[in-house]
């Protein structure tokens, strides 16, 4: 059998975990820079209050219904997240991270269980040691199990936040109850096609041919329908895959308009995306580094660009990546613009274990030793306490966080301290 552990409106309730004086009360989390509604609790989605919403088109409904406002806070997010699924391991050893707050569990060899009491109990322990609430939904599969996590956050007065479908009645009762656009795995496009054709409900896909599904969904299709037959075919995934791309990407707080300023940003942009492809072990063999003016000031000059540059030999070392970076900005750079945002992305990652060495450029292995100095130097002292000659030596990255709050797990100076 397959669980899936989800986290009730997750962000909302990891604000609510250390100020519980808006529980019960209506809660948004912006995105970066305070742009859009990102997540809401249940009160705000009763508001109406859509996901997406422009923050500052919805400040008087804000303030009209009462909403406490939060700035995205990451860190807390991340390592509440790391808490949970800790717990989550202490129940069964296979477990597959899914997002930051979803889990899939396989419960092997606990036939003579009951898993609707180890669930609850394990809902229990997540709820006393961490404060987050979750649901569980339990099934033959990883599909199935999503549907019974929506039927247990849906139905969680009845059923206490735990619904295992273990029985073929319960599984058919399931796939009729659940409509075709809310089959995971499902996405738009075969929502519209499977519609069109008088598809609405997951039971009517799995009554489809094997055939058809296989000639129009291709093999991850027929893989789907056979998990929502009870078949388990779609497996957890037992490593974290790697990422296949880095990036960093910032608007401005206002705009840039000098070639320094603006190499400054897109050095640390650079830095930033080696140090990421450091802590996974990583090589990259190309960038692509992009700028953007502000497309919503009248008046100014509409530019936007990008370039693609290989680079010589894989690396993860930050004057590497900050170099190329600056070489295909100045490709990129027009005078007289007003440049709100950038970016850097690093492409074609590789095991750094497998780099190929180059019989040309005899600093690879300094640079190697090198970073791994600095690395060490961010880990004992802190982060941006050693930077490249051309970044602002006394400036750090800060978003428009308006609304943001402590970091109660993740900063020593901003614990709750108990008198």
């Amino acid at each position: 059998m397959f669980a899936l552990v989800d986290c009730n409106n997750f962000y909302a309730s990891c604000e609510r975990v250390f100020q519980p004086q808006w529980e019960g009360k209506p809660v948004v989390i912006l995105s970066n820079n305070d742009g859009c509604v990102i997540a809401r609790s249940n009160e705000a989605k009763a508001l109406g209050i859509p996901m997406g919403a422009p923050a500052f088109q919805y400040q008087k409904v804000f303030q009209q219904q009462g909403v406490k406002v939060f700035s995205s806070n990451y860190p807390l997010y991340g390592d509440m997240s790391s808490r949970v699924m800790k717990i989550l391991e202490q129940y069964t050893p296979e477990v597959e991270i899914y997002s930051i707050d979803e889990a899939f569990l396989r419960f092997k060899g606990f036939d003579h269980i009951n898993l609707n009491s180890h669930c609850q109990q394990m809902r229990q322990q997540v709820q006393q040691w961490t404060g987050i609430p979750v649901s569980v939904g339990v099934g033959p599969s990883k599909a199935l199990a999503k549907i019974a996590n929506k039927i247990a956050k849906k139905f969680a007065d009845k059923t206490q936040g735990v619904y295992c479908i273990d029985t073929e009645d319960k599984r058919l009762k399931a796939l009729k109850w659940t409509s075709i656009g809310d089959v995971w795995g499902i996405g738009r496009q075969h929502r519209k096609r499977l519609e069109a054709l008088g598809i609405m409900t997951a039971l009517d896909f799995v009554r489809l041919p094997d055939t058809w599904v296989r000639q129009h969904m291709s093999v991850l299709g027929l893989r789907l329908k056979k998990d929502l037959q009870g078949l388990p075919f779609i497996q957890l995934e037992e490593t974290i895959p790697t990422k296949k791309s880095i990036a960093t990407t910032r608007s401005f707080e206002g705009t840039l308009n000098h070639f320094d300023a603006l190499e400054e940003r897109v050095t640390t942009f650079a830095t930033s995306c080696a140090e990421k492809l450091r802590r996974q072990n990583s090589n990259c063999t190309a960038l692509l580094i992009f700028v953007r003016s502000d497309p919503h000031k009248k008046g100014a000059t509409p530019y936007r660009n990008s370039c693609t540059l290989n680079l010589p030999y894989p690396s993860n070392s930050s004057i590497t990546i900050g170099k190329y970076a600056v070489m295909g900005l100045k490709a990129i750079y027009r005078e007289g613009i007003a440049y709100k945002k950038a970016g850097v992305l690093v492409l074609g990652l590789h095991p750094a274990a497998t780099r190929q060495l180059s019989l040309f450029e005899a600093h690879v292995g300094k640079h190697q030793a090198l970073m791994h100095a600095i690395d060490s130097i961010h880990r004992r002292f802190g982060p941006h306490q050693m930077k490249l000659a051309n970044q602002d030596l006394k400036r750090t990255w800060k978003m428009k966080q308006e609304h943001l709050s402590k970091g109660f797990t993740t900063k020593l100076s901003e614990t709750i301290v108990v008198k």
